[in-house]
């Protein structure tokens, strides 16, 4: 049965770091697209796409709120997707999903996802 796992969250101060693991089992990544969705707490906002990766990591995209300052990576022989978190804001507080997704002509921004983790919680204090 496939499994994405989200770890790494927690809390931290405006301008330091996290890293984000997400580890998949039941399925190779090989052959997927990733992506790091974030929920903010707000109501009705809807859950954004903050970066993704194609499954041989020659295409990223990130939303331009964290351009600069977060990067996305995979490890396809350890089953694993990271994304570092750097410089953050208030703003980037929210719960965390990484999910995979059948690629599409080589780009992973239109690359719809059907592997889904639980989250994990971001929180950055100002």
């Amino acid at each position: 049965q496939w499994q994405l796992v989200e770890s790494g969250g927690g809390l931290v101060q405006s301008g330091g770091s996290l890293r984000l693991s997400c580890a998949v089992s039941g399925f190779s990544l090989d052959g997927y697209a990733i992506g790091w969705f974030r929920q903010a707490p707000a109501p009705g906002k809807d859950r954004e796409r903050i970066a993704c990766i194609s499954k041989n990591s020659r295409n990223t995209n990130y939303a331009d709120s964290v351009k600069g300052r977060f990067a996305i990576s995979r490890d396809n022989a350890k089953n694993t997707v990271d994304l570092q978190m750097n410089s953050l804001k208030p703003e980037d507080t929210g719960i965390y999903y990484c999910a995979a997704g059948q690629e599409l002509f080589g780009r992973c921004e239109v690359s719809p996802m059907r592997y889904w983790g639980q989250g994990t919680q971001v929180t950055v204090s100002s």
